[in-house]
């Protein structure tokens, strides 16, 4: 690399002064000729990975040249490579400030700022890094080796947390696995001091001392432990034995047995109650879908019948209206009934004399000429004969054998059918008389002396006309 002087810039050549300006750089020579030293030498510890050494050297390079670009450079790749990020970011970004342009370092910076998933990690790492040192200074060993372990998951590089958690294991005097973290540390940076004073420590434990003849350590807790080797085997076990009594053993059952019956108590009983409230549950839930069911069926049938109520009400109105007010439409339709059963057996009076009874004439009509009316006419005048004989004999016997309610009543409908029937309206009177009910009985005997004159059976009304009034004057 060409010289170039620190006064005006220009090249120097083999004197000791320069060339341009004069001035004396003997000394300027001597000191970047120690500095390109320090390089070469740190450049050479790099390229078989003894960090450790090229760090110190290539410090020692740019204590004589600060401006060594490529020294700087190659400083801040050591330390990146031992997990110092931060001391290879300051590195990194010195060498960019001397030179702006040209300086890979630039390249280096983009690569860990363009991407902040790598930035986030290298903040994790320090702050873990950081908490397990408060750990150690706690003496809380355990979490300060679980907080290392999730820094060397993050940067397994990470030199100072290797061998830190190494520490800790020997601290712990679990020695194979202190033995383990300081052969990764070697494998990383082999010129490292720290790693073979702490790798020194455990292969000394690990090895016995006399060949095969054992070697007795003495642990924290006072413990005696015996440590030999059994051909490439390293054996270690307590030096003294102690059997235990039958007591103790007995004891040691007892233990087990309630450990146990705890275990079952805490374990498995929550998850058999778990099981058991579950299918409750389930039993509550098929339960309320039932019952949702149910009334959802009952709420339609509820509807249903309110619809079929206003359905009927609206009928009966629409048959008030065609019925009318008086329940002409009623007689009418017993009148049909009464014409279609006498055309079906003539016969059949009964049925007739059924279907007629039903029959109001007042509500078929005032005029005669109207069809219900006629029609009505015209079975009375077919059938009334017959019906008024049927009835005047039922009458007449049930008269006759003392039954005047009997009497009464077909006597009546004798003399509806056929006015003409003197006799069925003179023992209708005399059946009145003789029940007791006395005004009925004028007014019958009345009838028979008005309708039915010069006869033998107004002539008996009339005498008895005179007796019920003069009784009841």
């Amino acid at each position: 690399m060409q010289m170039i002087c620190y006064n005006c810039g220009c090249d120097l050549s083999e004197h000791d002064f320069c060339t341009g300006c004069g001035a004396d750089v003997s000394q300027y020579k001597k000191v970047m000729f120690i500095s390109n030293r320090f390089y070469n030498d740190g450049l050479e510890c790099a390229k078989v990975r003894d960090l450790s050494g090229a760090v110190t050297s290539l410090r020692q390079c740019l204590k004589f040249n600060k401006n060594n670009i490529e020294a700087r450079n190659l400083l801040g790749l050591v330390y990146f490579e031992t997990g110092e990020v931060v001391a290879a970011l300051s590195e990194w970004v010195i060498s960019q400030n001397i030179r702006p342009k040209k300086n890979i370092a630039n390249d280096y910076l983009e690569m860990i700022q363009s991407n902040p998933a790598r930035l986030d990690t290298i903040n994790q790492t320090i702050k873990k890094y950081n908490q397990a040192l408060k750990y150690c200074d706690m003496d809380s060993t355990d979490l300060a080796i679980i907080q290392l372990k999730k820094v060397l998951s993050l940067n397994e590089k990470f030199i100072r947390a290797r061998q830190l958690l190494a520490l800790l294991y020997i601290n712990s005097e679990r020695w194979e696995e202190a033995k383990a973290q300081l052969i990764k540390c070697a494998s990383i940076d082999t010129g490292n001091t720290t790693t073979m004073r702490y790798r020194m420590e455990v292969d000394e434990m690990l090895t016995p001392v006399d060949g095969n003849k054992a070697k007795r350590i003495k642990k924290k807790d006072d413990v005696e432990i015996v440590r030999f080797k059994s051909g490439n085997e390293d054996i270690i076990q307590p030096a003294v034995s102690r059997s235990s009594s039958g007591l103790g053993i007995i004891l040691n059952l007892m233990l087990g047995v309630c450990i146990g019956i705890a275990c079952a108590w805490f374990i498995i009983m929550p998850a058999r109650v778990n099981l058991a409230a579950e299918d409750y549950e389930a039993k509550i839930r098929t339960v309320s879908e039932q019952l949702d069911s149910k009334t959802a069926e009952i709420e339609d049938l509820k509807s249903q019948l309110e619809t079929t109520r206003t359905q009927f009400t609206e009928m009966q109105e629409e048959l008030e209206s065609y019925e009318g007010y008086d329940g002409s439409m009623n007689s009418s339709y017993a009148l049909i009934q009464a014409a279609d059963a006498y055309l079906a057996d003539p016969e059949n009076i009964q049925a007739v004399a059924e279907h007629l009874d039903a029959v109001k004439v007042e509500e078929l009509g005032e005029d005669s000429q109207e069809a219900p009316i006629s029609l009505y006419n015209t079975l009375l005048s077919v059938a009334g004969p017959q019906l008024a004989q049927s009835f005047y004999d039922t009458g007449y016997e049930a008269y006759s054998s003392g039954d005047y309610e009997v009497a009464i009543a077909d006597l009546s409908k004798a003399y509806q059918y056929d006015p003409t029937n003197g006799d069925a309206l003179y023992y209708l009177a005399q059946s009145y008389n003789h029940s007791g009910d006395e005004a009925h009985a004028i007014q019958m005997y009345r009838k028979v002396t008005d309708e039915f004159p010069d006869t033998e059976k107004a002539a008996k009304s009339a005498g008895y006309l005179e007796q019920l009034t003069g009784s009841n004057e």
